[in-house]
């Protein structure tokens, strides 16, 4: 078995499909899909996304400087699909989606009702990267569906089937194999 090296490039898989609602330059609700989203501080609680300057939502962005990261599930995989390969520019994808845009609390930008997780979020920075502009950004509110609340008061994301982009393709999250610290904890021992 061995190895071969390759041009430098992003083989960072899998990632978070997103699907980002904004306000476009007109208020008309946009939505934009991305695979490149993530967590960059815990407190204050900041995210990052990176957007073409092309894109149609680079625009609102810029102007708006606020946006909602909507997490995507397997029953709104197609949907997010669409909004990655259609322009907002000429179409109205939350109609052509059967989404349904919902108020936020925090932001004028419209979250997305059917995703599970919605995260309202602030621009502090943008940073112009090369083919991408990486917009920083902090989170003001988050909003969780209720259908994935545990008796306990535990939000259960993990039953939010939770979709993943990796290499060309969707998937979802599949089995637990662990969990945080679970290497290094101590097993109990049975009582005889």
């Amino acid at each position: 078995m061995g190895k071969e090296y390759w041009k430098p490039g992003n083989m960072l898989y899998p990632v978070p499909v997103v699907m980002v609602s904004t306000l476009d330059e007109q208020d008309k609700p946009n939505i934009i899909t991305l695979a490149w989203a993530g967590t960059i501080c815990s407190d204050p609680a900041m995210v990052s996304i990176s957007v073409r300057p092309s894109r149609y939502s680079h625009g609102a962005l810029v102007k708006n400087k606020e946006f909602v990261i909507n997490l995507v599930s397997r029953n709104i995989t197609r949907a997010a699909d669409l909004c990655g390969v259609k322009s907002g520019r000429d179409v109205d994808k939350f109609k052509d989606c059967k989404l349904t845009p919902m108020p936020s609390k925090y932001v004028k930008a419209p979250g997305i009702e059917e995703s599970p997780v919605n995260i309202e979020c602030k621009v502090k920075d943008i940073i112009p990267l090369g083919t991408h502009d990486m917009f920083i950004a902090e989170v003001l509110g988050v909003t969780v569906d209720d259908a994935f609340m545990a008796p306990n008061g535990r939000f259960d994301l993990d039953k939010a089937d939770l979709v993943a982009y990796s290499h060309g393709g969707y998937f979802t999250l599949g089995d637990k194999i662990g969990t945080f610290g679970y290497s290094v904890r101590k097993k109990r021992r049975k009582k005889r």
